[in-house]
């Protein structure tokens, strides 16, 4: 990508007012955690005693706490601590606008105006363009790279970090979150940090050109280690697979999932981030109705025995709303519309503490 962190200022990332406004980004929707709560209460300590630790060289990133979670396969989780996650949404702030330029359109994962629904959304439209209003039979290749975040290589992270950003306490900074997981492994980055997000693009971003500028290949797109190519050409797709799988070993020690390497005609629908798409329409995936369903009920239940507040159980319904609104479900959102209310009657102390 060449040298295009040229105005990048260490002061941008260590300065009080940086790390304030990092602390303002990190606790959004966090303000009933403890650790957060107790970070919060002795604020102005906490942020000035990390601008020194910055500023005097000696910060050194905490541990993680590690957990699991369902969504909707096991993931396992690492948490850093609160003062950590402070710095890596400093750093994140920082470094991501120049990152973000060299970025393909057609990567949309953890990106501003981006996001799930724009992917299907685009995937649909590469699949009609290319079939001429339904006219061509059209093919896509699928591929899902294994274990992605847990085979991140740290020295070519750090090489390819290195050749776009040229601040060296920066640098350093970035070294020292890089290497706090599995640093004597020198492999992974951790799901838990928010910086993970903007490396995992960074990383596949090599990938990413790789397909538009070697390959020549039109119709891609990635999301996070999910990508997929339209053609008319089953060949040309079933010629593309060796040349990406000796791409991803060489320059960044990845492997493709063998057994999620699909291709498939379009008009059996695909497949792709929790939807069945089809030229004329997209539907919701069963797997994902079903787990949708089943949350919703969870929810309710949690809502009714006082476990989780109004305003945690109405956002819970309204994302899954929000879902329902790309693709044809029309009789889906009737029966949630009925089935489950919105509770608007929050009380006195949960609006006064402002939810979350």
């Amino acid at each position: 990508m060449g040298s295009i962190c040229h105005k990048l200022n260490f002061n941008d990332i260590s300065s009080p007012v940086a790390l304030f406004h990092a602390w303002l980004a990190f606790r959004r929707g966090k303000e009933r955690k403890e650790d957060v709560q107790k970070f919060g209460l002795s604020l102005e300590d906490n942020i000035i005693g990390l601008h020194e630790e910055l500023e005097k060289h000696r910060y050194r990133h905490g541990d993680y706490i590690e957990f699991y979670i369902n969504d909707p396969k096991l993931r396992r989780i690492h948490k850093a601590a609160v003062r950590d996650r402070v710095i890596h949404h400093a750093v994140l702030t920082a470094i991501e606008p120049f990152f973000e330029r060299h970025f393909i359109f057609d990567s949309y994962s953890s990106r501003v105006d981006k996001g799930t629904y724009a992917a299907v959304r685009r995937l649909q439209r590469f699949i009609w363009r290319i079939s001429r209003n339904d006219t061509k039979r059209v093919w896509v290749l699928q591929c899902d790279i294994r274990k992605f975040f847990d085979s991140v290589d740290h020295g070519i992270l750090f090489g390819i970090l290195s050749d776009t950003i040229y601040e060296p306490l920066t640098l350093d900074l970035l070294h020292t979150i890089i290497t706090s997981y599995n640093g004597t492994l020198g492999k992974g980055i951790p799901l838990g940090n928010v910086t993970s997000q903007l490396f995992s693009n960074i990383y596949l971003n090599e990938l990413d050109q790789f397909m538009k500028r070697d390959l020549r290949t039109q119709y891609y797109l990635r999301y996070a280690d999910d990508f997929v190519i339209a053609s008319r050409d089953r060949e040309y797709l079933l010629n593309l697979i060796p040349k990406i799988k000796i791409f991803l070993a060489k320059r960044l020690e990845l492997n493709l999932h063998e057994r999620k390497i699909v291709i498939r005609p379009a008009w059996q629908g695909i497949d792709f981030l929790g939807f069945i798409i089809f030229p004329y329409h997209i539907v919701l995936r069963p797997r994902t109705k079903k787990r949708m369903l089943r949350q919703l009920k969870t929810s309710e239940q949690l809502y009714k025995k006082g476990a989780i507040t109004a305003e945690l159980y109405n956002a819970s319904l309204q994302s899954y709303r929000g879902m329902l609104q790309h693709c044809r479900a029309h009789r889906l959102s009737q029966y949630i519309d009925i089935e489950y209310k919105l509770n608007n009657q929050c009380s006195q102390a949960e609006q006064d503490y402002g939810g979350g």
